[in-house]
């Protein structure tokens, strides 16, 4: 770890992140900016915002945490990796687990060791690479509507859709063999839930990420695997990286691949549903509509409530309050991204306003490698859905659905639909 982490305070602060694993209950009283009123922000966090863009969130085993809810500020807190880190790696991730255990991927990594990953999966990311992948993500948005039909009229849409469709995606990204895939998404459950305070989530990463370690370990041995990242990573990068580092950007590629887009396509065509003029607009495809609902959903909807926390190197001053050296900040996307100073009318859903910029995939050097990607999935799959079921309904009374409850990732547990 750097030199600018020996001081007092930041000595604290880790020894803060050290215990956090073993704290068994998130306070009530932290709680609210996970929370939602179905895909609404709950009325706590626009007060907090009231009270000014950044604000004195709590005291966690005597560190002071901040709480970022105003746009401009998040936006700069994210992008500024000089005044604050990421990499808690050593501390959450202690070296006393085993391999598969260990806090990795890049949101929790600072220069340098983020430019080197992230120079690993940057190329397969390009323009040009995604494009090859449309005809994959055409074929897995036609076959989970064929399932959906086959087990119609009525279906659970997350099961059949929301997930099946990014699953289906990332398997085929990271060239995942068809025997692998079932009981690799039998481990990816739960990765975001925050009920216990995060107490699960260790032994639920090490599921995936032991699977992906063992997968390019034993490509390494034997290359064996069809053509996807995991061969790719393996062949190009094999000699200057690890099985646990190559493991656990497969593994990160899985996670910012998976579960937000589920979330994402399930809770956006709740909202679609709600909003017929939008849903007719999908239905003509017309690519620059398209682009302009799938932005705003993503503004509206932001499944991925906060981001990786941020621990600041020196004092600093953000939205008018002195931030310490230890001091942990958390930016709050949803509350950026309902901002009333930075955008009108923000609680509603309105696709004909300018996009301005979305955070849904973070900003800055930690910003999501996959962003594009994820647009791509959305974009495709929403347009099929609404062409194939253009009377797509709801098949249960709204105040039914549950939604997850306290988590990174916001979601719905189920929404049935009638295909029409």
């Amino acid at each position: 770890m750097s030199s600018s982490w020996r001081g007092t305070a930041f000595k604290l602060a880790l020894n803060t992140a050290r215990r956090i694993p073993y704290v068994r209950r998130v306070p009530a009283g932290i709680r609210f900016p996970l929370q939602r009123d179905g895909v609404d922000p709950v009325a706590r966090l626009a007060a907090t915002r009231e009270r000014g863009d950044v604000v004195r969130f709590a005291g966690l085993l005597g560190t002071r945490v901040w709480l970022v809810t105003g746009y401009d500020v998040a936006r700069a807190v994210l992008a500024d990796s000089g005044a604050y880190a990421n990499d808690v790696r050593d501390i959450i991730g202690r070296q006393d687990r085993a391999p598969a255990e260990r806090i990795g991927g890049l949101g929790m990594t600072d220069q340098p060791d983020h430019g080197r990953l992230r120079g690993v999966l940057t190329p397969y990311f390009t323009r040009r690479r995604l494009a090859d992948l449309q005809t994959d993500i055409d074929r897995v948005v036609a076959a989970a509507l064929d399932d959906m039909e086959a087990h119609g009229p009525e279906v659970d849409l997350v099961e059949r859709f929301g997930f099946h469709v990014p699953f289906g995606v990332i398997c085929d990204l990271l060239g995942m063999p068809d025997v692998d895939r079932q009981a690799f998404r039998a481990r990816g459950a739960a990765r975001f839930d925050l009920r216990d305070a995060g107490a699960g989530i260790f032994d639920t990463a090490a599921g995936t990420r032991e699977f992906l370690i063992d997968l390019v370990a034993a490509e390494r041995r034997e290359p064996h695997l069809p053509e996807g990242l995991v061969k790719r990573m393996v062949a190009d990068h094999g000699a200057d990286f690890d099985d646990v580092e190559l493991g656990g950007l497969a593994d990160g590629v899985f996670l910012g691949g998976y579960e937000t887009s589920a979330s994402m396509l399930s809770l956006g065509t709740w909202v679609l549903l709600q909003h017929p003029a939008s849903w007719k607009e999908l239905q003509r495809g017309e690519p620059a509509e398209v682009d302009r609902i799938v932005e705003e959903l993503l503004r509206f909807v932001c499944p991925v409530q906060m981001a990786f926390p941020r621990i600041a190197r020196h004092e600093v001053t953000i939205g008018g309050q002195v931030v310490q050296p230890g001091d942990i900040v958390l930016v709050s996307l949803t509350g950026a991204e309902r901002d009333p100073a930075h955008r009108v009318d923000p609680e509603h859903f309105d696709p004909t306003t300018p996009a301005t910029g979305t955070l849904a995939f973070g900003h800055g050097m930690h910003r999501c490698v996959g962003a594009e990607l994820a647009r791509m999935e959305l974009r495709t799959a929403l347009v099929a859905l609404a062409q194939r079921f253009p009377d797509l309904s709801l098949a249960c009374d709204p105040a039914d659905l549950t939604f997850t409850e306290l988590a990174i990732v916001h979601g719905v547990e189920r929404l049935p639909v009638r295909l029409g």
